[in-house]
């Protein structure tokens, strides 16, 4: 790692070298401060589980939404962490379930999109090129300001991966194929889409909303094997990813099968551990 890096971003290497006791300690004096000085985001919080779990009573959705939001800031405590976590810890914190599915297609050299959500700790996906033996790649929007930008695609690059912009990531990894880079795409899914987007509308938790057309027609195109990435969090920063197969054939056009999978396997997986789901973000927007 380039040293000038290490002197831009020193305020968070060095919170990174802190014990974890202390790191977790600073994530739950985060979390006193954005419950209940800010309020940050409760209102939409709350609206939202109260739409996926309409048989919860106001204590259950308050209690919800709490547990979301100290996960969350723990979650991004443990992001941070990865500046400087070596492999063996990462090794004692983080397990692919089943590595032998991505080398299976590794071996037939078959490309994977990984269509994935903000589901259990996302940002260790950049932990994955320790697991696999694809190129692993990563598509993203980058953030306004230059500096958390910049911090956010060192976290996310550290261990190999090929963070791109959204805008260039088919023609990028169109490109990598054709040079005979068997990639791992990393595809977050479960975005709210935004203006003229092209979308899908399916059901999620029973209520209509708008998925984006993208992730599936990129795999179509490529041909790609399609995997959902399902986190379970065994304890605090301890972390089980499985591979879970949607599809290995070839995707016909204007299907959306593999969209309408996706949303129940991450319906799924949020049912499974409705604190480990970015409820902050207004995913049935449209909902009236």
């Amino acid at each position: 790692m380039k040293i000038h890096y290490k002197i831009k971003y020193a305020p968070f290497f060095f919170i990174s070298l802190l014990p974890w006791p202390i790191l977790y300690f600073l994530s739950d004096s985060a979390f006193v401060f954005l419950y209940y000085i800010v309020g940050y985001r409760k209102k939409v919080i709350e609206s939202n589980l109260r739409i996926a779990f309409p048989n919860k009573s106001d204590k259950e959705i308050k209690q919800t939404g709490k547990q979301f939001l100290r996960f969350f800031c723990t979650m991004m405590i443990e992001s941070l962490k990865t500046l400087t976590l070596s492999k063996s810890s990462i090794n004692k914190h983080f397990r692919v379930t089943n590595p032998e599915l991505a080398q299976k297609y590794f071996n037939e050299n078959r490309n994977i999109t990984l269509y994935t959500a903000h589901q259990g700790n996302w940002e260790w996906l950049g932990l994955l090129p320790l697991f696999v033996s694809h190129q692993v790649t990563s598509f993203y929007q980058p953030l306004s300001n230059k500096y958390f930008d910049g911090l956010m695609l060192l976290i996310r690059s550290r261990f190999g991966v090929i963070c791109i912009p959204s805008d260039k990531g088919y023609r990028t990894i169109t490109k990598m194929e054709q040079e005979n880079i068997k990639t791992m795409n990393i595809i977050i899914g479960d975005q709210r889409p935004k203006g003229k987007s092209s979308v899908h509308r399916i059901p999620l938790f029973g209520k209509e909303t708008n998925f984006l057309i993208g992730a599936d027609r990129i795999a179509s195109k490529g041909k790609h094997v399609v995997i959902f990435p399902a986190f379970t969090r065994v304890k605090r920063g301890y972390y089980e990813l499985e591979f879970q197969l949607i599809t290995d054939q070839p995707i016909p056009k204007n299907n959306y099968f593999v969209i309408d999978d996706y949303a129940k396997r991450l319906e799924k997986a949020i049912e499974v551990s409705p604190r480990m789901w970015l409820w902050s973000h207004k995913r049935w927007k449209e909902v009236k």
